[in-house]
């Protein structure tokens, strides 16, 4: 995606919804999964996905854990309550706001 503008008020929501749904996910594993889903439209780099990593874990909406992967320390974040809560009313936030910029702009699907 050209401009990081749209990936910074949404990387919140996708770090949460990404680990609702894969359970548990370390930070680089992250980053290559939204590039996967997204065919590389959407990219997140490490700079930009840390802070809000540790953001969340102090607002108590992600617990971390350390493991060892073939001889390597990963850091795996995982929802707390708090942070299912989040998940659960933010897709229905997001739903309302992507309907309204529907409206908005009369967007119509991308065409490769």
């Amino acid at each position: 995606m050209k401009s990081k503008r749209y990936i910074k008020g949404f990387l919140e929501d996708i770090v949460l919804h990404l680990i609702s749904e894969n359970e548990e996910m370390y930070g680089y594993e992250m980053t290559k999964k939204v590039q996967e889903i997204t065919n590389g439209v959407i990219t997140v780099t490490e700079g930009a996905l840390y802070p809000i990593l540790h953001k969340l874990e102090n607002e108590n909406k992600l617990s971390a854990t350390f493991k060892n992967e073939s001889g390597r320390m990963r850091k795996y974040y995982k929802l707390t309550p708090e942070g299912g809560k989040t998940v659960t009313t933010g897709s229905t936030e997001l739903a309302e706001f992507f309907a309204g910029m529907q409206q908005i702009f009369n967007l119509k699907p991308a065409t490769k």
